[in-house]
């Protein structure tokens, strides 16, 4: 069945150079990127009851972070068990391996809306950036997932004439500083899809791996937005 599964998926993303599918977590953290593939994907159809951990987690802010002593005091259903075991196995899993996972109940992120041209926020199409060699792992037990797009299928914001015209206006110092205004302010980091861009929904239960952009990565860095939620239903997300 695994077999059978990860041979499904694989020939879902066949078409796809910016993916590859894997089968173990060694394989996720230890797989290169290369060429135009900057995702690598951890496929599994994980058995349990989310949704139950998820209405017996408290939300004491639209994003709160859920310890593993928050996880463990839940009184849960065999199902409910099953589902906190694989969460509390991922937490295990990227822990050893030297990352800082967060798991989050989320109600909604914030939105920014303080310009009307450009937007900031993490529902817009962006890249991770950072300063040290990292990359960004992910995984969506219950709620809308988020989505990627490959490099060719967008266009950085700050290159689109008319954006960028409205950016320089906000720029008050010379044309030497407007690069180091647009990176500071983090509007380098955003991205507007083209006209035939395809998006690629990350699913439940796939543990992802994406390519940040950082001083020694060799490759593009993976351009991804946060879903908008579902009304009155919260989000369960593995980041870090």
């Amino acid at each position: 069945m695994i077999h059978d599964t990860r041979l499904m998926m694989t020939n879902m993303f066949s078409d796809n150079p910016q993916i590859r599918v894997v089968s173990t977590f060694s394989e996720l953290v230890d797989t290169n990127f290369q060429g135009d593939m900057n995702a690598l994907c951890w496929y599994r159809r994980l058995v349990g009851d989310f949704k139950e951990i998820v209405t017996k987690l408290h939300l004491k802010e639209n994003v709160t972070e859920v310890s593993v002593e928050d996880l463990l005091a839940l009184q849960l259903l065999q199902k409910g068990c099953f589902a906190r075991d694989i969460i509390l196995k991922d937490i295990q899993l990227l822990n050893e391996f030297g990352a800082l996972p967060s798991l989050n109940l989320l109600k909604n992120y914030e939105r920014d809306d303080l310009l009307d041209f450009i937007s900031t926020d993490v529902y817009s199409y962006h890249v991770d950036r950072s300063p040290i060699e990292t990359d960004t792992f992910l995984c969506t037990y219950y709620g809308p997932a988020s989505d990627i797009l490959p490099n060719n299928q967008v266009e950085q914001k700050i290159l689109i004439p008319e954006i960028r015209e409205k950016l320089k206006e906000l720029h008050d110092d010379s044309e030497d500083d407007f690069e180091k205004f647009l990176e500071e302010n983090f509007f380098d980091l955003h991205y507007q899809p083209k006209l035939d861009a395809q998006p690629v929904n990350l699913g439940l239960g796939h543990l992802w791996r994406l390519a940040v952009d950082h001083p020694t990565q060799q490759v593009l860095p993976c351009v991804h937005r946060a879903p908008v939620e579902h009304k009155d239903e919260y989000r369960l997300l593995l980041i870090c």
